[in-house]
């Protein structure tokens, strides 16, 4: 007799296909590029991710700081790919995969699931980096995921309604009207020149017992100077410019102790200093994905200090030249981490996989083509780095506000993005403010349960246990309906009793 009971057991796709099968993980730009590219392939691709949405990550300071929604930058996956046919989405975190025969294990509130492949692209991207310091993430959330931005964004505008509420107690307020921004790449300086504007423009009005002028944004960075990757010049532009929005440019110190009121210093000659501030930011540092771990205990392959694996010249793991690893977590010619690496490295590995069924020959090593990099400061005022221009300003500006529409997907979140824009950056309005606690304190509240958010959902066979008694609510539920529905066609609602 077959048991019809759930159980915890793996689910295992399907082995008899008739059509080379691609396994790509991921759902950022390395996974939805590649599945996008293999659209006239003769294969069937599987995405496996733990999130249903493509994030546009670069955006994401936009959404903690209320201009843009989530939605407009993390557009649902299977909408992006509902008519591509020779595609499907699996909703699961990548917990396992299995060189040899060729496996990828993924799980969803501890339910497991193997998809079989013939061709397997990885692109599970990176995490933020504490540099070895997990513990500070309770206190400085990080910049890598939706959750993560609207945390940010209860924790920025939830900031400022306890200044006003400590203010008119007559509290000192100092530590809620102090922002520290940690990282001074691309990151950290859009979203220290952001939580500047907020306080300076979009908040001036709204209060009462507190000057949201007086609030302090400091950005602090162990190195030199400010955006190392653009440069010397425009490094010290972006700085100045930062530094005239009132941001505090702290450069040469480490953070050494994150706690809820605050963070310490240590700067190179050795001095320590305590800065009292709810609310801090992290932007430094990123960390490939434990997956290149994974990848490298069984190939041998190497793994640099963010844990990103090295790869052959055609981004196949050293022998499995059916295994592609692209984005963020390859360690290969000192590409960058950016968003276009993982563009053009998906790309590449699709175009790679349909030669081969079609025979062709294999194609040249891969080249990263460098499209530039540009920073966002203010409004009308950018840093951009296109080959060998350097250039700022309102050009720079503009030519951000471009690039960054066109790659972001979908039309209407194209449209919707420039109309929020316009009310910003024109105006001085954030449409996005609504936050609550639930949005600030979940993480914190998953992270102490030992199982995460699989210990709030029942276990596989708990339903069939509790049947009767759903049935038995489900009657009464008709039955006061019907009983509703009775009372409103006989007109008796408000006629007292006694007059009925």
């Amino acid at each position: 007799m077959v048991s019809n009971q759930p159980t915890n057991e793996p689910a295992t796709e399907p082995v008899d296909g008739q059509r080379h099968r691609v396994v790509v993980i991921g759902s950022g730009f390395g996974g939805l590029f590649g599945t996008k590219a293999l659209r006239r392939s003769d294969v069937d691709v599987t995405m496996i991710a733990k999130t249903t949405h493509h994030l546009f990550q670069p955006l994401l300071y936009q959404v903690a700081t209320g201009i843009l929604s989530e939605g407009e930058i993390a557009p649902p996956t299977r909408e992006v790919l509902s008519r591509q046919k020779n595609a499907r989405i699996l909703l699961g975190e990548v917990t396992g995969i299995d060189l040899e025969q060729r496996l990828v294990t993924s799980e969803v509130l501890g339910r497991p699931t193997v998809t079989p492949y013939d061709s397997l692209i990885v692109a599970a991207g990176a995490a933020q980096s504490y540099f070895g310091n997990d513990h500070f993430a309770e206190h400085a959330p990080g910049m890598k995921s939706i959750d993560d931005a609207l945390e940010l964004r209860g924790r920025i505008f939830g900031a400022f309604e306890m200044a006003e509420l400590g203010a008119t107690r007559g509290d000192d307020v100092d530590h809620h009207l102090t922002f520290v921004v940690v990282g001074a790449g691309p990151t950290g300086v859009e979203m220290a020149g952001q939580i500047a504007e907020l306080s300076r423009r979009t908040l001036e009005k709204d209060f009462r017992a507190i000057n949201t002028h007086s609030a302090r944004v400091i950005l602090v960075d162990a190195a030199g100077q400010v955006l190392p990757p653009f440069g010397a010049r425009l490094g010290a532009k972006a700085q100045a410019e930062l530094e005239k929005l009132g941001v505090e440019v702290v450069l040469g110190a480490m953070v050494t102790d994150v706690d809820e009121r605050g963070l310490e210093l240590k700067y190179k000659d050795g001095r320590t200093e305590r800065v009292n501030a709810v609310t801090k930011i992290w932007a430094a540092g990123v960390q490939a994905s434990p997956l290149g771990r994974t990848l490298a205990e069984q190939t041998g392959a190497p793994l640099d200090r963010a844990g990103r694996i090295g790869v052959n010249a055609d981004l196949t793991l050293p022998g499995h030249p059916e295994v592609f690893v692209v984005g963020d977590m390859i360690a290969l010619d000192n590409l960058p981490g950016v968003a276009q690496v993982a563009i053009q490295g998906a790309k590449y590995a699709a175009k790679e996989i349909d030669g081969r069924l079609q025979g062709k020959a294999p194609q040249k090593p891969f080249k990263y083509f460098d499209k530039g990099s540009m920073a966002i400061i203010s409004r009308f005022d950018a840093v951009a780095m296109v080959g060998k221009l350097r250039f700022s300003g309102l050009l720079a500006w503009l030519s951000w506000l471009a690039v960054h529409l066109v790659y972001l997907t979908g039309f209407k979140n194209r449209v919707t993005a420039l109309l929020r824009w316009t009310i910003s950056f024109l105006g001085s309005g954030r449409s996005e403010r609504t936050t609550t606690e639930q949005q600030i304190f979940a993480r914190s509240a998953l992270a102490r349960l030992k199982g995460g958010a699989a210990d709030l959902v029942s276990p596989p066979g708990a339903y069939d246990a509790a049947r009767d008694l759903i049935e038995v609510t489900r009657r009464e539920l008709e039955e006061r309906a019907e009983e509703e529905a009775r009372l409103t066609d006989a007109g008796v609602r408000g006629v007292p009793s006694d007059g009925r």
